[in-house]
């Protein structure tokens, strides 16, 4: 704070909670206000002739969930369901969606300056479409999804239809 009276500024750089997972041995992040919680795997329920990335629907305490597999979402290499895969119950629009990710490892809080715009040639195999930047703490770099455009509107609308 006393850097910021010496400098002449008054504002106190934003942090943003993100919710720091593992998918496909990348490092992901997504805004702590649009998790509504992390569950562990239950039973998952098939649907027919869904879209490859829908796993299919849990039971979460009395309501019907549609659950994508971001690693088939995102076209990364899978890896088995283990003991520390989670589903991150997140709300895409106005729907409902859990999305399951290899672990989940902290709530992290990162200033706003720390994150940069998504670079022209991400590194990440996950397109660029669906990264709102990259955040960088203590040597590390976080890709933060856009859930917004995890899934298009007429994927939503399916999911909808299929909860």
């Amino acid at each position: 704070m006393a850097d910021d009276l010496k400098s002449g500024t008054t504002s106190v750089d934003e942090l943003l909670q993100m919710v720091v997972f593992q998918l496909g041995g990348e490092e992901f992040g997504v805004e702590i206000m649009k998790v509504q919680e992390i569950i562990r795997m239950p039973e998952i329920t098939q649907i027919p002739q869904s879209p490859e990335y829908v796993e299919g629907v849990i039971n979460l305490r009395g309501k019907i969930i549609v659950v994508i597999n971001l690693d088939k979402r995102f076209n990364l290499r899978s890896k088995e369901v283990d003991e520390h895969s989670r589903i991150i119950v997140v709300e895409i629009g106005n729907n409902v969606v859990g999305m399951i990710v290899d672990s989940v490892n902290e709530v992290l809080r990162i200033p706003a300056s720390n994150i940069d715009p998504a670079p022209e040639l991400v590194m990440s195999s996950v397109s660029k479409e669906y990264i709102t930047g990259v955040g960088k703490m203590d040597g590390r770099l976080l890709i933060l999804l856009d859930l917004a455009k995890v899934l298009n509107k007429k994927e939503v609308e399916d999911i909808a239809s299929l909860a």
